[in-house]
């Protein structure tokens, strides 16, 4: 099988937080649990063995691009892998709580505005994308994933199912995630929005 390569568009490189410390530990418990090799996750989710074991011992930042193939061999969504490696959310999620995620190679901002709790179904992310940034996705992290993207501020461009939705100031777009997604800020400015995510 064809693994995504170690290029610089598939990781984000510099010294490790402790957050990516944490996630490392956590993909390494979860490959261990399922008793699969870095062979196996790499031919599972076309990630290269070397991306896999460099993001297990935290020397990279994996993207959300990356993140979400790892999701999708786990089946997790990225807000549960996340929700993981921090403290368990109360149920007042203070802004200066909310865990913020970003993803430098994409210039992909996430904010868990309201992380997976035990016995909720729903999660709110807010997340933004700056001038004429673009992040795909290949596969959905849970297959059939019902979401609601809601626009705060800018524009966005999203792909689902094949077709391309241009969505302003104040659309929603409602839809089952099956397959590839992919969001393109138009530019000129960033565009800032609200999703929601049912689990099934």
């Amino acid at each position: 099988m064809r693994h995504e390569s170690d290029a610089p568009t598939t990781l984000n490189e510099g010294p490790a937080d402790p957050v990516d410390a944490r996630l490392g530990a956590r993909l390494a418990e979860l490959r261990a649990e399922h008793g699969w090799s870095l062979g196996d996750v790499a031919d599972r989710s076309g990630v290269s063995r070397s991306t896999l074991s460099r993001a297990e011992r935290a020397e990279i930042s994996p993207t959300a691009a990356l993140l979400n193939r790892l999701c999708a061999v786990y089946g997790r969504t990225m807000s549960q892998l996340l929700s993981e490696v921090e403290s368990a959310p109360a149920q007042v999620v203070r802004a200066a709580d909310q865990p913020v995620w970003r993803d430098d190679a994409s210039g992909f901002v996430r904010r868990s505005v309201s992380p997976p709790l035990a016995g909720l179904r729903a999660e709110v992310v807010e997340g933004s994308l700056e001038p004429y940034a673009d992040i795909a996705y290949d596969r959905p992290p849970v297959p059939g994933l019902e979401q609601h993207i809601w626009i705060l501020d800018g524009r966005l461009d999203l792909t689902v199912q094949g077709v391309t939705h241009t969505l302003g100031a104040g659309d929603c777009l409602r839809f089952r995630l099956w397959g590839p997604t992919h969001f393109h800020c138009p530019g000129p400015e960033s565009v800032r929005y609200a999703l929601v995510v049912v689990l099934p």
